[in-house]
């Protein structure tokens, strides 16, 4: 089967649309507000009004407040959500839409444990670690530290770019890809360009 790709960090509808063209499966929408890449709910609407149909579109979050998601969903029009801070399983549960939990990986980290933890989440994204970041830092980290049976789908993150992607698919076999700042130019601003190149390189993985 296909990986599966996630294009995050949209702030604009032609990068939206453009991921959608060259063969996305998901956007991902930034509602923390700490975020380069910060998005508005009614920004992200209008956005997401422009796109096709078959096309996931998701709210990341770090450590928010109900409500704030609660509204974030219902203007922005989201389907899946995408918590990457310290939120407990019974916070990422209460809503009426799948979630995915992040994490991101260093040594000593068990993500067996972490992932029977979060046992209710649609997939297990891996993320590398960073001091006060929790995503988007475009670093790469050991792939060797993923153990092989994971129980949940794995959505492989953190410094991803075209000439690694398809190494990173052949190593690691996840069922999905998360990308943000290896298709910028700048914070935000996707080039068209490299998310061609991106999706090559992840079908080639197919090839190698």
């Amino acid at each position: 089967m296909p990986v599966k790709v996630k294009i995050c960090g949209i702030t604009r509808p032609e990068d939206a649309v453009t991921a959608a063209r060259l063969g996305a499966d998901a956007v991902g929408f930034i509602f923390w507000k700490k975020s380069k890449r910060y998005i508005s709910p009614t920004i992200a609407r209008e956005i997401i009004r422009a796109l096709p149909a078959f096309l996931s579109v998701v709210g990341v979050y770090v450590d928010p407040d109900q409500e704030w998601v609660r509204e974030t969903i219902a203007v922005a029009g989201l389907n899946l959500l995408q918590f990457h801070g310290n939120e407990p399983p019974i916070f990422c549960e209460q809503f009426s839409l799948p979630y995915i939990k992040a994490t991101r990986v260093k040594s000593g980290v068990d993500l067996l444990q972490y992932s029977a933890r979060y046992s209710s989440a649609k997939g297990l994204l891996l993320d590398a670690y960073v001091e006060n970041m929790p995503g988007g830092t475009g670093h790469v980290f050991d792939w060797n530290l993923i153990p092989h049976n994971l129980p949940l789908p794995l959505i492989l993150s953190g410094g991803l770019h075209a000439g690694n992607v398809a190494t990173a698919i052949r190593q690691v076999n996840p069922w999905a890809v998360d990308v943000s700042s290896g298709v910028e130019t700048i914070y935000g601003t996707k080039d068209t360009q490299k998310i061609s190149a991106f999706m090559i390189g992840v079908r080639n993985s197919e090839n190698l």
